[in-house]
This record gives structure tokens, sequence and C-alpha cells, in this order.
């Protein structure tokens, strides 16, 4: 099934925050979509996000909080779709991605689905990267924000919505989901960009991802977290 159903509808949820980079060179990939709607949230950027994404003709909201967290969850309460995916601002839906949603979702038991990872760079370390995240998702059902996030908009209601916490939102969301049924991994794979890799070191990413998860598990403040994440990027 190529298209929606009068049954399936379903809502692209993206939170965006100075994106004009990707945005210039990817605009195509979304204003090519069809029969979806489109949900870009704004987090107050400073550069021309917004420009673009309006004079392509699609639809932005201002979030009065910068927060990726507030703003999924804002998207999500003007969402018009009984399905709601949830994609970074600098990844890219792979071409089947409502039938694998689709057949996700109607699975037994199946509450919540996700997507491979690919990271866009030719490199092998990157790929290695990539497989990791695959086994990890698949083995423990434990897939991150970075992978595209879908459910039924009752279930993202019964869940309660993102926590709105300063970082580990999509985490602690997908521990959330774990208690209430099974979450189920899509062949194919949304493709995002390598910059936080190559900006930081495929190391030192791996390194604060890590530190990050222990402290959430540690249950730091999300706030501290978050600060020691923003420091550690600066360094």
């Amino acid at each position: 099934m190529s298209e929606q159903t009068h049954l399936n509808k379903l809502s692209l949820i993206i939170p965006v925050f100075n994106e004009e980079v990707f945005l210039k060179e990817n605009i195509s990939s979304f204003t090519s979509l069809q029969n979806i709607e489109i949900i870009f949230v704004d987090g107050g950027s400073g550069d021309s996000t917004r420009q673009i994404l309006e004079n392509h003709g699609l639809k932005v909201i201002l979030s009065p909080v910068a927060s990726r967290s507030y703003q999924m969850n804002l998207g999500a309460r003007l969402a018009t779709g009984n399905i709601l995916l949830f994609l970074h601002g600098d990844s890219l839906l792979p071409n089947n991605y409502f039938e694998d949603i689709n057949f996700i979702l109607s699975q037994n038991r199946v509450i919540a689905g996700a997507f491979n990872l690919k990271i866009n760079h030719d490199s092998l370390s990157l790929y290695l990267i990539s497989v990791l995240v695959k086994l990890r998702s698949h083995l423990f059902s434990l897939p991150y924000g970075d992978q595209g996030f879908f459910l039924k908009k009752e279930t993202f209601e019964t869940v309660g919505g993102f926590p709105e916490i300063a970082i580990m939102e999509d985490f602690a969301f997908i521990k959330k989901l774990q208690k209430m049924g099974k979450i189920k991994i899509a062949h194919s794979s949304v493709t995002t960009s390598a910059r936080r890799w190559q900006k930081l070191g495929i190391f030192k990413t791996t390194m604060i991802n890590q530190i990050m998860i222990l402290g959430y598990y540690l249950k730091i403040n999300p706030d501290k977290l978050a600060q020691f994440y923003r420091d550690w990027k600066k360094s």
C-alpha cells in the first residue's frame, strides 16, 4: 500500500533549530512527500530555517521553548493524524517509510517502532557505528531518537508524550513504551547527517552518549547532564 487510507493518516513531526544548511541541501526530500501531514516545529532559529520552509509551502510552528521534547510534544498536540512519526531535523526518511510503519504497527502487541540508522558518510568507522546501532536496536528493542520513532497517537497520549526534560527525552520515552508492549525496528533506514561525529570525532561522540545514558540510570538531574553535554561539546 503506497498511499495512506483515511484509517491511517500519518503526521510527521520534525523539531528544528538552525537547520538552514541541511534544509538547503535536502528541502526537496520533504516537499516531495505525498499524502502526509508534515509539521516542522522551530525552536527559535536565528538563521533562515523558517524562511526556507515557508518559502517551500511547508508548515512551520514556532515553539515558545527551544527544547526538542517540548517541540515534539507541541507538534503532536497539533497533529491531525492517528499515527505520529518523529524525525530529527537533520534526518531523511526511507522511500518505503509508510509501508514499514503500517506493517509494524499492525503486528500483535506492537505499540511503537523505529528505523535502522544510516549515517550519511562514506566512512568505515561510521558504517560500523550504524551496524552497532542496528544490533542494539534489534536485540534490546532500544532505538534512539535519531532513528525516527513512530506510534499511534492514542498510544503517545496514553504514555504522556515525551518527558519535558533537558536531555535524554528519547531514551526516557522508549523506556516508558517498553513497559506497555513491543517495539519493533523496520528493515529500512533513516539517513542522518554525519555532522556530530565529524565535529567531535567518533570516540568522543560515543563516549558522551554513553556518559549520558549512565547519568540517566544514576538519576542525575537532566539539567546538569545537559550542561555537561554542552560543555563537553565545546571543549
